[in-house]
């Protein structure tokens, strides 16, 4: 039975704060960000391609399959929970008045 590896990490979890700028500048949330946007595509990827080996009858294991589809699920609507924050904070800044 040929099981691929899966990456069971939380999201952001293995160096979301390991950049080259300064703490606190915009440079390290742009950078964070765009590893989340990353690591969210990449179980994606992953768990689309074990659907198909597992129709396909390449991987036996329906269990690390659903787990994979969970996580890749889960990290996404995190994802999509952040962006959803980040856009009501700039709604709100545009309402502000000067």
């Amino acid at each position: 039975m040929n099981v691929p590896s899966v990456d069971f990490l939380p999201l952001g979890a293995e160096g979301a704060y390991a950049t080259k700028s300064k703490p606190g500048s915009a440079g390290d949330f742009a950078h964070w960000l765009d590893q989340e946007f990353t690591e969210v595509n990449d179980k994606l990827n992953q768990a689309d391609d074990l659907v198909r080996k597992l129709t396909l009858g390449e991987v036996d294991n329906v269990h690390h399959v659903m787990i994979a589809l969970d996580q890749a699920r889960i990290s996404f609507q995190l994802l999509t929970q952040v962006r959803n924050k980040l856009l009501e904070g700039y709604q709100e800044i545009l309402r502000m008045s000067v």
